[in-house]
């Protein structure tokens, strides 16, 4: 009886993640419906309180593959609960990821939950441990930007089309950039299991390195230029017009003046 009663409170969703869900649908039904008299606050709040759900999706997927694949400490250490309180690494998988949502930035990958990996038998249920994160946000931008490929967006206000739009890109960059075969990063996850012990050894002094040297490359300009060159090729293969992500920044960063190309209402 004990067991059955840790069990379900291991696997109840937080109210901590209802409350930020709850605060993403009511603010994306005020930019759906115009009913907030700054559209901009309206699609900050609404875009951070989605893209906070969408990193806890991401994590949650680690957990619940890592469960089935082995690891039974998964559900004690709160990350079945979607609270992204209970991460191994707030920081990083929370608080970094929004301060660069909110300077305009990307999707940005953040590590959090604490696999047992011992507890983990077989290569491809490692990679899939791995990839799992990255696919929950690859889910998360093909809901977003099917009203767009779908053509369902006729008469829906342009505030919300704009914010839905910068919602997709940060889902795509999210999983680009978690996709890459980069110490720390869920692509390196992914094939390392397949490399050899001494490869793994050799590589392991520069792992924690690996997240931060990719943003630090994000800054070369020949770099940057090739990332978001990719990331518009998506975008548009996608549906998604590469106006309405750039008015949907726009928008997001309401303490800023919104260029004329992008002002609604």
């Amino acid at each position: 009886m004990s067991t059955a009663t840790t069990r379900s409170h291991e696997r109840r969703i937080s109210p901590v993640f209802l409350a930020i869900l709850a605060v993403m649908a009511v603010t994306g039904w005020a930019v759906w419906t115009g009913f907030a008299t700054s559209p901009g606050l309206a699609v900050f709040l609404f875009v951070t309180s989605a893209w906070i759900v969408s990193l806890c999706l991401h994590e949650y997927a680690h957990a619940r593959t890592a469960l089935h694949s082995g690891d039974i400490t998964i559900g004690a250490k709160g990350y079945l609960t979607l609270n992204p309180l209970a991460y191994t690494h707030a920081v990083l998988s929370i608080i970094l990821p929004v301060l660069f949502v909110i300077m305009g930035g990307i999707g940005l990958p953040g590590g959090a939950v604490f696999i047992e990996q011992g507890r983990i038998r077989g290569r491809w249920k490692h990679s899939l441990i791995s990839l799992a994160g990255p696919l929950a946000n690859v889910l998360f931008a093909v809901v977003c930007t099917a009203p767009f490929w779908l053509h369902l967006l006729d008469g829906v206000p342009l505030p919300f089309r704009f914010a839905l739009a910068f919602l997709a890109f940060l889902q795509v960059t999210a999983a680009l950039l978690n996709l890459l075969p980069v110490p720390g990063l869920d692509g390196y996850g992914v094939v390392e299991p397949w490399l050899s012990y001494r490869l793994k050894r050799q590589i392991e002094p520069y792992a924690p390195y690996g997240f931060f040297v990719v943003i630090a490359l994000l800054f070369v300009p020949a770099v940057n230029g090739a990332f978001f060159d990719t990331i518009d090729a998506l975008m548009r293969s996608l549906g998604v017009p590469e106006v309405y992500r750039y008015c949907g920044s726009e928008l997001f960063r309401f303490w800023q003046e919104t260029p004329e190309l992008c002002r609604v209402g």
